[in-house]
């Protein structure tokens, strides 16, 4: 590309132009070799042809995923099922993946790297069938929970350990805890050592390679660049990173094989992390800003790791510095699938937001994101943290945050989905023929099937610390976390000092309007009997007086809408579910409450009945705290903005507020002024998160009609980023869906 243009110096906003169209054309392959992707972009790349076996599977939550079958690799197995479990042997087959991964080195980009579709999860077996909990499976599956139970990672390690360590550094450390704790916790240092001298040898053979290509190039400013890769990572094979391109390339390495070994993203503070490095750069002359934005582009080009950029110190102090304002025009430029959240909040940088509502709406790619700062700190604080320990939770998942390295979450894993709460509290209440149905008696039993689902769930988030690290440890997370290599225990056994478990509810709107349209019609207008509910119900809204009643029950005025009923019903589902949570006993940690859908708005949806709000069997879910799509005519955002923050559990995990705008309302500064204003009102109300997307409405539904005409639309779906043609069609509905109704 570049050799066939020119042998001058290209400009590094050239070279990022010409990096995004090798990402898209990259993405367009996988697009077509592995079909939809209803997930993180991940930055994944196919592998070469020789090495590559793709199958398509389904996860236990409907997302289309892709196994890790790679030609050539040879997994040792310890069980009859063909799985392996363990310490020891899931170390030594995360080297065997690690040493079979290609090289990939683009001349182009300041870092080597990239992370192929083959091997982005090889953990195919799941749960170790000899921990048996089959005691649970019948609540579990009557109420449709996504236990959590076998999940990996869904915390953030805290990758300051490995910038100040480096490699060696790490391994020292391993060598010196496990004379301390042998001969019972040897597994596991065989384990993490497997996974520190495996990522060594693969960076290894990319500085080898990276020599190679530098000797066969005849551009000399592609050589240079490929000399500096190969030197750079002969260096980091052993040592720390000691400027802001070797701490780039260093997060590199580590991001890619955590995302490897189980998915994980969580990044952290990332303008915290490289304000040392830039800062010393900068004082001894080594590195201008255009250079820096570069090298932090090339390595958000590699994963769409979920980054934080400003919010107070422990001590209080905004840490917003220039390096935040580089992170926000790497992402600018690079224009490519991102996931930073920008802090918002009392003593934040009002520039952030600013510049991150900006680049909203000049570029419409659905980031930064915006986290309302000061109330998940409150939160904290209420739910018994002390202060400076809630200051320094940064933002690491789709809608989470967690304490770097001292704190394990499994948060945006377990997940209650109200309507099926409803759905068997109604139910049970129509069976029962000692009792006359009232509303009252339904939401008595709803909340206490809600109560019993919150006890399933605790005693399987129990069973699950009780056995996950001898099924699958959290190795590649431990290394970077304060205490598994000191104390010789897994992240998920004891190994860090904070556990804090979260429980998402999801469709609070269909639980919510469901019982708004059920008080209304069958109550209290007598309109239609229970018995007749119940028939719709189970038909589906069949045959013309099913239609009448869907359309009768679906017009009751919905959450969302201000003082309606349904808007009293979702804030008594909420703080029921919140006191439920927050008062569950637990043997050795603490469950958090928050409420969020991610993917699982379809999966859910799938295995539930028609509901009273008139939604289908089979169709989606209400999406996380959302109202659902056209809950009003006029679709304000403010009522928006006001009905999310009015149903936050308020304990220090998200309720986010997913809003699309329309382009055309920022036309001038007046505009952005607005947008900033109605951010602000929303976290000054409560509010946690908000997922903006600011699409053209015409533009999505074309892209929806046939993907390939906007191959470089990129969507904000829930918590994360993807470009649109990557979505499933089932998928891209939903966001057409929210965009028609309030864009």
């Amino acid at each position: 590309m570049l050799r066939e243009a020119t042998q001058e110096m290209l400009s590094y906003r050239d070279r990022l132009a010409a990096l995004r169209r090798t990402k898209l054309a990259q993405t367009q392959e996988k697009q077509q070799v592995i079909g939809a992707m209803d997930h993180d972009d991940w930055a994944l790349i196919l592998p070469p042809p020789e090495v590559r076996k793709i199958v398509q599977a389904v996860s236990g939550s409907g997302v289309l995923i892709t196994d890790a079958l790679i030609d050539g690799v040879e997994m040792v197995s310890n069980h009859p099922n063909g799985g392996f479990y363990g310490p020891k042997l899931c170390g030594e087959n995360f080297r065997r993946l690690l040493d079979a991964h290609p090289p990939y080195i683009d001349p182009l980009c300041s870092l080597a790297g990239a992370l192929m579709a083959n091997f982005s999860s090889y953990r195919q077996h799941g749960w170790n069938p000899d921990f048996d909990y089959s005691h649970l499976h019948a609540e579990q599956e009557k109420y449709q929970l996504a236990t959590g139970i076998g999940g990996g990672q869904h915390f953030c390690p805290d990758l300051a350990i490995g910038l100040e360590l480096g490699w060696g550094g790490i391994l020292d450390q391993i060598a010196d805890y496990r004379p301390l704790h042998t001969p019972h916790a040897d597994d596991f240092y065989d384990g993490l050592e497997q996974v520190v001298l495996g990522i060594q040898h693969w960076i290894r053979r990319h500085a080898i390679a990276a020599w190679q290509m530098a000797h066969d190039e005849t551009n000399p400013h592609l050589r240079r660049n490929l000399e500096e890769i190969a030197g750079i990572n002969t260096r980091l094979v052993e040592d720390p990173p000691r400027t802001l391109r070797e701490a780039c390339q260093w997060m590199v390495w580590y991001l890619m094989a955590a995302r490897m070994y189980n998915g994980s993203g969580a990044l952290g503070r990332l303008d915290v992390l490289l304000t040392p490095f830039y800062e010393r750069d900068i004082a001894a002359g080594r590195l201008t800003d255009d250079e820096a934005i570069f090298h932090i582009a090339c390595m958000l080009l590699r994963d769409t790791a979920y980054a934080q950029l400003g919010g107070p110190d422990e001590h209080g102090r905004d840490v917003t510095n220039r390096v935040s304002y580089l992170v926000l025009e790497a992402i600018d430029q690079l224009q490519v699938p991102a996931n930073i959240g920008v802090c918002v909040g009392e003593g934040v940088d009002p520039g952030l937001l600013r510049r991150g509502v900006e680049q909203q709406f000049t570029h419409k790619m659905g980031f930064p994101k915006f986290l309302g700062i000061n109330q998940t700190i409150q939160g904290l604080v209420d739910n018994g943290f002390p202060l400076e320990l809630a200051r320094q939770r940064a933002y690491s998942g789709c809608h989470w945050s967690a304490i770097p390295g001292r704190e394990y979450t499994m948060n945006d894993m377990v997940k209650l989905n109200f309507a099926t709460i409803f759905d068997v509290a109604l139910r049970d209440l129509l069976a029962d023929t000692a009792v006359t149905p009232s509303v009252d008696e339904l939401w008595q039993r709803f909340a206490l099937h809600l109560r019993r689902a919150v006890e399933v769930i605790a005693d399987g988030m129990a069973f699950h610390l009780e056995h996950m690290h001898q099924v699958f440890p959290e190795l590649v997370l431990d290394l970077l976390c304060y205490g598994p290599i000191e104390r010789g225990l897994d992240a998920t056994q004891g190994g860090v000092e904070f556990y804090n478990l979260g429980i998402d509810g999801a469709a609070l709107a269909t639980a919510a309007d469901s019982f708004a349209a059920v008080e209304q019609r069958v109550e209290r207008e007598g309109r239609l009997s229970w018995a007749g509910l119940l028939h719709h119900l189970d038909s589906n809204w069949e045959g013309p007086e099913g239609k009448r009643a869907r359309l009768m029950l679906k017009s009751v005025p919905h959450y969302g809408s201000g003082h309606a009923r349904a808007d009293a019903w979702a804030k008594q589902i909420v703080q029921t579910f919140t006191d439920l949570v927050h008062t569950q006993p637990t043997p050795g940690f603490k469950l958090t409450p928050g409420l969020f859908s991610w993917a699982s708005t379809l999966a859910m949806g799938k295995k539930l009945g028609a509901t009273p709000d008139g939604r289908h069997a089979g169709d989606p879910i209400s999406h996380g705290s959302n109202p659902n799509p056209g809950f009003r005519e006029d679709g304000a955002t403010t009522a928006l903005a006001v009905a999310i923050a009015g149903v936050q559990p308020a304990l220090g995990n998200a309720a986010p507020m997913q809003l699309e705008l329309d382009p055309g309302l920022a036309r001038d500064q007046e505009a952005i002024d607005k947008v900033e204003k109605l951010i602000r009102t929303h976290f000054d109300l409560g509010g946690t998160q908000i997922n903006l997307n600011v699409l053209d409405k015409n533009k999505v539904l074309e892209a929806h009609r046939d993907p390939s005409k906007h191959p470089d639309l990129i969507v904000r779906v829930t918590g994360f980023s993807a470009y649109f043609a990557s979505l499933s069609p089932e998928f891209r509905q939903l966001v057409v869906d929210r965009i028609i109704a309030e864009g």
